[in-house]
């Protein structure tokens, strides 16, 4: 299975934290399974950790290669698709992750309800109980 992990799944599993479901440590850990980071989720780190919404250090570029994750370009391609999407949803990283999940086959590996509410993606429900 080729997984997308959003940017909070990334940090969850960066910080084991309890919140990850166990379903979703499965998935991430399993050796057959390739994990995918998209450019945005070092985006949107960089971007709140400047604006002080996130206590993050370090490299996000540095996180996905230390994990072994799989690092995902957003190509023109998936600019334009996420800006034409009809999805009541302004977020634009979450629009992008779910163009790339759509357009690239990938599970799309979340905790947001208003990405769960979007069909036309495979997802993975990553919060636990």
């Amino acid at each position: 299975m080729d997984l997308l992990l959003d940017t909070h799944v990334l940090l969850w599993w960066d910080s084991d934290d309890a919140r990850l479901s166990i379903d979703a440590r499965t998935a991430i850990a399993h050796v057959d399974n390739r994990v995918f980071v998209s450019a945005a989720s070092p985006w949107e780190i960089a971007i709140k950790a400047r604006k002080g919404k996130l206590r993050f250090s370090g490299s996000p570029t540095a996180l996905i290669d230390a994990n072994g994750f799989l690092p995902l370009a957003i190509s023109p391609a998936h600019a334009a698709a996420a800006g034409a999407l009809t999805w009541d949803h302004e977020d634009p990283f979450d629009r992008v992750l779910v163009v790339q999940a759509r357009d690239e086959r990938l599970v799309l590996v979340h905790a947001d309800a208003s990405i769960r509410a979007f069909a036309g993606v495979t997802q993975m429900w990553a919060a636990g109980a």
